[in-house]
């Protein structure tokens, strides 16, 4: 069954909308010792100036402690529903360890309600098991992957996303990340096997203006339409080009590279990502 839907075209804001099946979801309820309030800032930043356009309004959210780290080895959890997240486009799951305690974790793709999942230096390397990339058989795929051990999970987090194991050569081990960079990472790493859920999100369309609204996001407009003392692509007679294309404070878009030369991790990036 597909986990999008194409809706009749009964409205305007209808015709053009691919939602999500939501079929996974195995509650709308969810557990509240690991919820947070999030405090929204319309974009401003501390002296209550806008520094981020683009940014108001959505609908009300709770955020979901996730438990990225995994650090509670060799004890196993079961899988107790599987829920919608708004503060992120994956799936989460809500376990319970055999000693009671409750926590989310990203839900990976297939994961099921009774199923068991475990961390530790030498599980099975079955969906949704944590362990070292050491340990982990050349070729898996895998997501939630630390950068830094017991930093917690940092790459491969986003719906649909994998990194894969191809190597391991002393200390390192070589992954090939989604965006098709291949890079190194200390084995000591953990990572969780399988791929991270809800893989059709790249496919949703969200029909109408109003939708992103409800997400909180304000209309984007266009530097070229703006005046020059907007933007430096803004002005001139009729629809002008605007020149060469550059951001909003003038760096220049379409191409420039942004990362630092002597970025400490540049060692670690054995081919950069495709362009």
């Amino acid at each position: 069954m597909a986990a999008i839907k194409k809706l009749k075209p009964t409205t305007p804001g209808q015709r053009q909308r691919i939602a999500p099946t939501f079929e996974e979801i195995t509650t709308d309820k969810p557990y509240k010792p690991l919820l947070e309030p999030i405090k929204r800032t319309g974009g401003r930043n501390a002296d209550g100036r806008r520094s981020m356009r683009y940014i108001g309004g959505g609908h009300k959210r709770r955020y979901r402690v996730i438990d990225f780290t995994r650090s509670k080895f060799d004890v196993s959890a079961t899988v107790l529903t599987v829920e919608y997240d708004p503060n992120r486009t994956s799936r989460i799951a809500l376990v319970e360890y055999t000693d009671g305690e409750k926590a989310y974790i990203l839900a990976p793709q297939g994961i099921q309600v009774g199923q068991t999942v475990i961390s530790g230096e030498s599980v099975a390397p079955e969906i949704g098991n944590t362990l070292p990339l050491a340990n982990i058989p050349l070729g898996t795929l895998v997501h939630a992957i630390e950068l830094q051990p017991g930093r917690g999970a940092e790459m491969a987090r986003s719906a649909g996303t994998y990194a894969q194991l191809l190597a391991r050569d002393g200390k390192y081990a070589t992954l090939k990340l989604p965006s098709g960079e291949m890079r190194m990472v200390l084995a000591r790493c953990l990572a969780t096997i399988g791929t991270v859920s809800n893989a059709d999100h790249m496919n949703v369309n969200l029909g109408k203006a109003g939708r992103h609204r409800w997400l909180g996001r304000r209309p984007r407009v266009r530097g070229v339409v703006m005046n020059p003392v907007d933007h430096p692509m803004g002005g001139g007679e009729g629809r002008a080009s605007g020149g060469h294309p550059r951001s909003r404070t003038g760096l220049l878009a379409k191409g420039k590279k942004t990362r630092n030369p002597k970025k400490h991790t540049n060692r670690l990036i054995i081919s950069r990502r495709k362009k």
